[in-house]
């Protein structure tokens, strides 16, 4: 195995908007990578850094009730990337995964962000969209760099 996507039932997918003439302070150079995971798939998290940018990690924990995940967000952006997650939990949502409620379903989708906001214009960072784009195009397949 020399690849995520060779365990069975493992998709990844990129979402990035680079334009040609990005520099330092302008321009879009950010993306998200997400990890779609098959029904009953255990996660687990080591996080470390003076600044840690994370979202749904601690329910990671195996004291916690909650014991499967759905998806992996990684993003840019610093902690405004953590809105991507958002379009994720809406992608699985509309494919009724996630943990069962009576209402719905609640999709669990940790996240964590880089600090990267310099390397583009300091208002281009990932967006709700960039979480539902790159799970659109999730694939088995192997992972091309994005």
């Amino acid at each position: 195995m020399n690849s995520i996507t060779d365990v069975g039932g493992i998709r990844v997918g990129h979402h990035q908007r680079l334009d040609p003439d990005a520099s330092l302070g302008a321009g879009w150079a950010c993306g998200v990578t997400v990890v779609l995971t098959p029904p009953g798939t255990v996660c687990g998290v080591d996080c470390r850094g003076g600044a840690p940018g994370t979202r749904e990690t601690d329910l990671l924990d195996p004291a916690n009730t909650v014991r499967f995940v759905d998806a992996v967000l990684l993003a840019g952006g610093s902690a405004y990337g953590l809105a991507a997650a958002d379009g994720v939990m809406r992608w699985l949502e509309e494919r009724e995964r996630g943990v069962s409620l009576d209402g719905g379903v609640v999709p669990i989708v940790p996240g964590a962000v880089i600090f990267d906001l310099p390397v583009g214009g300091w208002s281009c960072r990932p967006t709700a969209e960039f979480g539902y784009a790159a799970c659109e195009a999730a694939d088995a397949g192997p992972v091309a760099p994005p």
